[in-house]
């Protein structure tokens, strides 16, 4: 199906491209359903900290499409006209354990509509399943071939629905070459490259083309490298009720952090500065049930208590 965006669209700062889905979780209560999906995680989060942002997907003419729609508005974000052109809206069934981490079960169709405008955006998101699926897969890939911002990428990785490893490896590296910024949580870098270090797979990273690579291994904090530094940035200590969202909300505040920043080196203090806002945001995240990234007043009041705290440690 071909659409054409509306143009007021193609101004916003940050174009999302990535799957919007219904998380449904089973709870005491019953199953709950939320809007959930990492690109639309993403670009809600970004909205929340008030960043101008649009985002490009593929849902279902159904109720569940029509209620992720009014969720990504509720957070100041823009979707692409043409997302309702699938049969059904794509679930994700989550099973929590019992430290609240979440395996899911997916119910999934990824094809984009046609895009028919210039990207004119600064920095261009996407990762998680839109990269790997096809046919939305192929059609990401060309967007991220064209496009002359700044690149940020989070592959997000499945394995019940990518069983082919060497496949997966071939489309992520493919993919992080043409990025400016990759991360991978701890465990997209076991599965992907299960005989190295973090380290190891960082250096690695860096020598496929980004500029920054950034591995997030939950509690234990992040680990953020360039060309010319490596900082760790630890993790603020929160009463974990899920991790539902939790590195769409890292990446969010990432995001956010490099279009207030966009210039110069990524030098040992600013990646210690990208890496907190981050890391904040997530604390806030997992402190809540389900996808729900911080506001922009929630995460400044955030950095401002690490600030104060950092100055004053004995109070």
């Amino acid at each position: 199906m071909h659409s054409r965006p509306d143009p007021s669209c193609s101004e916003t700062d940050v174009l999302v491209v990535g799957e919007a889905l219904i998380d449904i979780i089973d709870t005491a209560a019953g199953a709950v359903e939320f809007p959930g999906g990492s690109g639309l995680n993403v670009a809600f989060g970004l909205g929340r900290l008030g960043v101008s942002t649009s985002f490009l997907t593929a849902l279902g003419k159904d109720e569940r499409g029509t209620r992720i729609q009014e969720h990504l508005a509720s957070a100041g974000a823009s979707m692409l006209p043409g997302a309702g052109h699938l049969p059904r809206t794509s679930t994700a069934t989550a099973l929590l354990d019992s430290s609240g981490s979440a395996e899911y079960d997916f119910d999934i169709r990824w094809e984009l509509p046609q895009l028919s405008l210039p990207i004119r955006q600064k920095v261009l998101h996407t990762g998680s399943l839109a990269t790997f699926l096809e046919p939305g897969a192929k059609q990401v890939r060309a967007l991220l071939e064209s496009f002359s911002g700044l690149i940020t990428y989070d592959p997000n990785i499945r394995p019940t629905l990518l069983p082919d490893h060497a496949a997966t490896l071939r489309t992520f590296e493919e993919s992080a070459a043409l990025s400016t910024v990759v991360k991978l949580s701890s465990e997209d870098a076991q599965w992907l490259y299960p005989q190295w270090s973090p380290t190891a797979v960082g250096h690695h990273l860096l020598g496929l083309g980004p500029e920054v690579a950034i591995i997030t291994d939950g509690g234990s904090g992040s680990y953020l490298w360039s060309k010319t530094a490596h900082v760790h940035v630890p993790a603020r200590s929160v009463t974990v009720k899920d991790t539902v969202g939790a590195g769409d909300s890292y990446m969010s505040a990432l995001i956010a952090g490099l279009m207030e920043d966009p210039q110069g080196e990524f030098d040992a203090a600013k990646l210690t500065r990208l890496g907190t806002a981050a890391s904040l945001a997530a604390a806030i995240t997992v402190g809540r049930h389900g996808a729900n990234p911080p506001t922009r007043a929630e995460l400044t009041e955030s950095l401002e208590l690490a600030h104060a705290s950092r100055k004053n440690p004995n109070d």
